[in-house]
C-alpha cells in the first residue's frame, strides 16, 4: 500500500509539472519527453545508469541478457536512423535500448511474475526509471524557474557573500591560473555527479539480487529528494550565479548584456543599494541552494561505509564539486554553505522515517529546517550588515554550518552504535585429580 501511495503520488505530481510546463513555459513537460524517447533519439541522459541499477533485482544470468538485448536495440535503432537520415539529438544515438528494457521487465513482472518477486521486480524497474525521469524532471523545473522568475536576487547574495570573503572570486582567479588541465578535471567531476552517484548506489545495491529485498536506506533516495525539493527553493529565492550576473555568462545563455556588472572574477562586486535585478527567460535561477553541493555532500556521506577506494572518492568528489562550483563561478559561498545544510536535513529526514521517528532525528530535523531558513532570511533582508561586519557574521555562518554537521554526526552515531569487541575469558588454573 506504501509503495501504491507513493506511485500515485508521484504520477500525479508528475502530471502536474507536465501542465505547468505547458502553460508556463509553453514546452512539453517530462512526461511527454520521457515518451518520445521510446522512438526517437534520445537526449544526453542517463538511461544507461537507470538500467544499472534495475539490474540489481536480477541474477547475473539476466543482467547479461538485458544489457545485451539493450545494446542490439541501440544498434539497429542507430542503423535506422543513419539509412533514412534521421535527426539525432546533440549527436546523442544510444539510450532507447535501455529504455526498451526497463519497460519490457515492468511487463515481465506484470505479467510473469507474483508474490514478492513482482514486487521486487517492479521497484527494481521503478528505481531505474525514476533516475531517468529526475533528470527530465529537473530540466523541467530549471526552464519554469527561467521563464516564471523574471527577476534574481544576485545582489543580494553577492552582497553577503562579502562575510565569507566572495570565496567564488577567489576559486575563479586560481582555476584560471592553475591552468587547462585542472579546469578539465573539475568540469569532468561537475557534468558526471550522477555517474558518481550511480557508482555508491550500486555498490550499496550490491546484494539485493542475492538477499531478495532492498536496504533500508540508499543514496538514490537521498538523490532524488534532493532533486524534487530543492527546484521549489529556486522558485522562492532565485539566484543565477555569479558568472552570470557579474560575468561574461556563459555561450548561449546570459552575457554582459543582462549582468549587473562585468567584474568577475576579478574584481569583487562594490556595496550599494539592493535591489532585485531583471534577467533573461533562458538562464535557470538554480544557485539557492546548490543542490551540486547537497548532492556531492550525499555521496560522500554514503561512501563512508564502503571499502577504502570508495571512501577516498566519495571525498574527491566533494572536495571537486565544491572546487568546481565556486571556480567556474556557477555559485556563491554562501551556495555553498546552504546545500551542506540542506543535504543532512534531508538525510536525516528520510534515516528518521525508515528507522521510525524518535526526539533525537525530528530534533535534528527542525533544527537544520530552521538553520536554512534562517540562512535564506539573512541572505536576503540583512546582506548589508553581514557586508560590513564580515569578522562577526563569516564566522557565524561557518558555525550554523558546522552545527548541523555535528549534529548529524552526534545523532547517527547514537543510530549506529559501535560493537564492542567481546573480552576474552581470564584463563582458570587447570584442577587435577588428587592421586
Amino acid at each position: 500500500m506504501l509503495w501504491t501511495a507513493a506511485g500515485a503520488v508521484g504520477l500525479g505530481f508528475l502530471i502536474a509539472l507536465e501542465i505547468i510546463a505547458r502553460r508556463c513555459a509553453g514546452v512539453p513537460g517530462p512526461l511527454t519527453e520521457q515518451a518520445r524517447e521510446v522512438v526517437f533519439a534520445p537526449k544526453p541522459g542517463p538511461l544507461y545508469a537507470g538500467l544499472a541499477l534495475m539490474m540489481v533485482v536480477l541474477t547475473w544470468r539476466q543482467r547479461f541478457i538485458a544489457a545485451g538485448v539493450a545494446i542490439g536495440i541501440d544498434v539497429v535503432l542507430v542503423l535506422v536512423r543513419w539509412a533514412v537520415g534521421a535527426k539525432m539529438t546533440d549527436g546523442h544515438t544510444f539510450g532507447n535500448g535501455a529504455l526498451w528494457v526497463m519497460l519490457g521487465w515492468a511487463v515481465i513482472a506484470v505479467t510473469r511474475r507474483t508474490g514478492r518477486e513482482r514486487v521486487l521486480l517492479l521497484k527494481g524497474v521503478g528505481l531505474g526509471l525514476l533516475l531517468v525521469t529526475g533528470r527530465k524532471t529537473g530540466d523541467t523545473w530549471l526552464l519554469i524557474t527561467s521563464r516564471t522568475r523574471p527577476t534574481v536576487f544576485d545582489p543580494y547574495v553577492a552582497t553577503a557573500d562579502h562575510a565569507l570573503g566572495n570565496p567564488s572570486w577567489l576559486a575563479g582567479r586560481a582555476l584560471e591560473a592553475s591552468g587547462p588541465i585542472t579546469g578539465h578535471v573539475l568540469g569532468l567531476v561537475y557534468a558526471q555527479l550522477a555517474v558518481a552517484a550511480v557508482v555508491v548506489a550500486l555498490y550499496q545495491l550490491r546484494d539485493v539480487g542475492v538477499e531478495r529485498r532492498f536496504p533500508r536506506h540508499h543514496l538514490v533516495r537521498t538523490f532524488l529528494v534532493i532533486g524534487l525539493v530543492g527546484p521549489a527553493i529556486y522558485m522562492i529565492f532565485p539566484v543565477v550565479g555569479p558568472v552570470f550576473a557579474y560575468g561574461p555568462g556563459a555561450s548561449g545563455t546570459g552575457g554582459v548584456q543582462w549582468a549587473v556588472a562585468n567584474l568577475w572574477p576579478n574584481t569583487p562586486p562594490p556595496l550599494h543599494p539592493l535591489h532585485p535585478v531583471p534577467y533573461d527567460d533562458i538562464t535557470p535561477r538554480n544557485c539557492m541552494p546548490s543542490l551540486h553541493t547537497a548532492w556531492a555532500t550525499a555521496i560522500f556521506l554514503h561512501s563512508r561505509k564502503g571499502p577504502r577506494l570508495l571512501r577516498y572518492a566519495g571525498a574527491f568528489w566533494l572536495t571537486a564539486t565544491l572546487g568546481a562550483t565556486l571556480g567556474f563561478g556557477y555559485h556563491y559561498g554562501t551556495d555553498l554553505v546552504a546545500g551542506v545544510v540542506f543535504a543532512l536535513t534531508v538525510e536525516v529526514a528520510l534515516r528518521s522515517f525508515d528507522r521510525g521517528w524518535d526526539r533525537a532525528g525530528m530534533r535534528l530535523v527542525a533544527y537544520g529546517t530552521a538553520v536554512f531558513t534562517v540562512l535564506l532570511l539573512s541572505y536576503r533582508y540583512v546582506p548589508m550588515e553581514m557586508a560590513e561586519h564580515p569578522w562577526v557574521f563569516g564566522p557565524l555562518l561557518i558555525l550554523a554550518m558546522i552545527s548541523v554537521i555535528h549534529g548529524y554526526l552526534r545523532t547517527t552515531r547514537l543510530w549506529d552504535p559501535t560493537v564492542a569487541p567481546g573480552r576474552l575469558p581470564e584463563p582458570q588454573p587447570e584442577l587435577r585429580p588428587v592421586p
